[in-house]
């Protein structure tokens, strides 16, 4: 039985959860490579604003993405949840730094409606749908939407 597929046929989708304020918002399991603790961030001048920094991952240096500023909010100071997703992007690793993970979800494809044009005040071009959980709506992120051409040019020079 194919594990994308649910007992009834649905198609299930495989989601890393995370917050930001009061929002959850979801990204596809398979495009995350991992999730590490708050480590020290090395500023980069004249980088955007949403750029934290740059990461020394392995011996890899790993551009920082701030997502609280990416989606136009105030910046809160790190505390013990905030972690970094790490993820790749059109063949670049970037990390994004969110307030708390939450949780793999698998949830059917069935619960997700296209996204309305504004959702938590996120630009609903980053968005791929709105996922209905019993308790809670379910953001997700179309990472490939979230940085544009330029922004990963700007990345890759880091």
């Amino acid at each position: 039985m194919d594990d994308a597929l649910n007992k009834s046929g649905n198609e299930i989708l495989q989601l890393v959860t995370f917050s930001i304020g009061e929002e959850d918002f979801g990204v596809d399991i398979l495009k995350v490579q991992e999730i590490i603790r708050m480590m020290d961030i090395t500023k980069v001048p004249r980088a955007p604003e949403f750029v934290e920094g740059v990461i020394n991952l392995r011996g890899k240096v790993i551009p920082i993405i701030d997502l609280r500023r990416r989606f136009g909010r105030a910046p809160r100071p790190h505390d013990k949840d905030t972690r970094i997703i790490v993820i790749e992007m059109s063949g670049i690793i970037v990390g994004f730094v969110v307030d708390a993970v939450s949780e793999v979800l698998r949830i059917p494809k069935s619960t997700v409606e296209p996204a309305p044009p504004v959702v938590a005040g996120v630009d609903a071009d980053y968005i791929s749908g709105v996922g209905k959980l019993e308790d809670r709506l379910l953001i997700l992120l179309d990472l490939d939407k979230l940085l544009s051409s330029e922004d990963l040019d700007m990345l890759s020079e880091m």
